[in-house]
């Protein structure tokens, strides 16, 4: 006897509450085994191919493609068992199914063998079944009485014809539908078997009343665009938010003279070997600095009341792609050469544009690098990367007047900006920081003494 397991949204980690479909890499009737992607989803963090813990054939998938789900809502229905071939019949295949399931899927996800039949899912016209036992060994069967049953009506339905629970996975549509006084067991769902979607309660609102419709008011001035504040832009301004809320931040700020730095650096180049960037220079220069001054490298555990200073420096760096700005992280940064951390860096920018980056690529950091002197600016006050203590941002370098050496010279100057957690240190901490890593810029050689 075949079971119909349903396969819910995972928990995708790092405090995900929801994700887009972007993808279907199966559809209805096809034969799926274990641990296969079945469908690929867009968080605020990345794209991530979710892969099922049963084997088997798939009954029904919830869901059109740019549909956000929360986690826990259903995905796919798979029919599992021997019986399963049924479903296949059903569906015009006719491959054997896998009979088994994973352990192992994702965060807080795997196989639950102790787990009940789950309900079939009612297609549009066809009458629910009996709460009995034998309708879950053939999950696609319709009743007899479905076939003489009309299928004309597109929208609404009395609602005693409708029984069972209501074809609707999304919370946000359920509300709209309450706030209004919708019946949804009034309406006839227009997404993947019956599924009632927004635009399907938003088509009931606007389908006309039987009474009359109450005066209209005063028409409201032209809005601007609405861009929906979810995905990647929503993950930002929540962190953004939260950052602003709980850290108690204060900035300073400094010129350097970059001249023999740049002058560094074009000899290593010159020398030969791969190229090493200004960024990996000034990575390296700021895990130097935060071995003298490792109260920057730390957060701050409220629930315990203390200051925790890591071990490690796990960098985060600001990069630019078409989704918005990401924050990956390079591991274990203080133990990175410049050439190393050259490589890292391109290979995770490129990851970021191409959106490959997984989730846990752009959590864990401890101290963000932040160089928006890309965008042609001088300078900035930094909002910290939460729950991390500090962020040092970097200006554009350009030919400015400097008195060198008592003289006026046209120098390459750069300003730069530390923001910092006033709980984790004072200002004197904070100076001694920026005035090293100012001092390493406009003298290198001072970081050999650190090395």
């Amino acid at each position: 006897m075949a079971q119909v397991m349903e396969f819910k949204l995972p928990d995708l980690g790092e405090g995900l509450t929801e994700a887009e479909i972007v993808r279907w890499l199966v559809a209805v009737g096809d034969v799926v085994a274990v641990d296969q992607p079945v469908v690929e989803v867009e968080t605020a963090k990345a794209m991530v191919e979710v892969p099922c813990p049963y084997g088997g054939v798939v009954t029904a998938r919830f869901g059109e493609e740019g549909t956000e789900l929360p986690v826990g809502a259903p995905l796919i229905t798979v029919a599992v068992g021997a019986g399963a071939a049924d479903a296949v019949a059903v569906a015009g295949e006719g491959a054997e199914p896998e009979a088994s399931g994973s352990g192992n899927v994702l965060v807080g996800y795997g196989t639950d063998h102790s787990r009940p039949a789950r309900r079939r899912r009612v297609r549009p016209g066809s009458a629910a079944p009996a709460p009995a036992p034998a309708a879950v060994s053939r999950p696609l069967a319709a009743a007899p009485a479905a076939a003489a049953a009309p299928a004309a009506v597109a929208v609404a339905a009395p609602a005693a014809l409708v029984t069972g629970p209501v074809p609707v996975i999304s919370p946000l549509v359920r509300k709209l539908a309450r706030d209004h006084g919708i019946d949804l067991r009034a309406l006839r769902g227009s997404g993947p078997e019956g599924l009632i979607l927004r635009a399907d309660v938003e088509a009931a609102l606007k389908a006309p009343a039987a009474a009359p419709a109450p005066v209209a008011a005063a028409p409201v001035a032209a809005a601007g665009e609405r861009i929906p504040l979810k995905g990647l832009r929503g993950a930002v301004a929540d962190k953004l938010s939260r950052s602003r809320r709980e850290i108690p931040d204060a900035t300073c700020w400094v010129d350097a003279d970059a001249t023999e730095l740049m002058a560094a650096r074009a000899a290593m180049n010159a020398a030969g070997g791969p190229k090493v960037s200004v960024l990996a220079l000034l990575a390296r220069i700021c895990t130097a600095a935060l071995a003298r001054y490792p109260e920057l490298n730390s957060t701050v555990d409220l629930a315990a009341n203390e200051i925790v200073r890591l071990p490690a420096v796990h960098l985060g760096f600001a990069a630019q792609t078409e989704r918005g700005l990401v924050v990956p992280v390079v591991r274990d940064a203080q133990g990175r050469s410049a050439e190393s951390l050259t490589a890292e860096f391109a290979r995770m920018t490129e990851l970021a544009r191409t959106g490959k980056l997984a989730p846990s690529d752009l959590t864990g950091g401890t101290f963000t690098l932040n160089n928006y002197g890309v965008f042609g600016v001088d300078g900035s006050t930094p909002i910290i990367n939460h729950p991390e203590a500090a962020m040092l941002g970097v200006g554009r370098i350009i030919p400015k007047p400097w008195v060198h050496q008592g003289e006026l010279a046209v120098r390459q100057v750069v300003q730069l900006s530390l923001t910092f957690d006033h709980r984790v240190c004072d200002g004197g901490a904070a100076g001694g920081f920026l005035r090293y890593v100012a001092d390493c810029v406009e003298s290198p050689a001072v970081l050999l003494r650190s090395l």
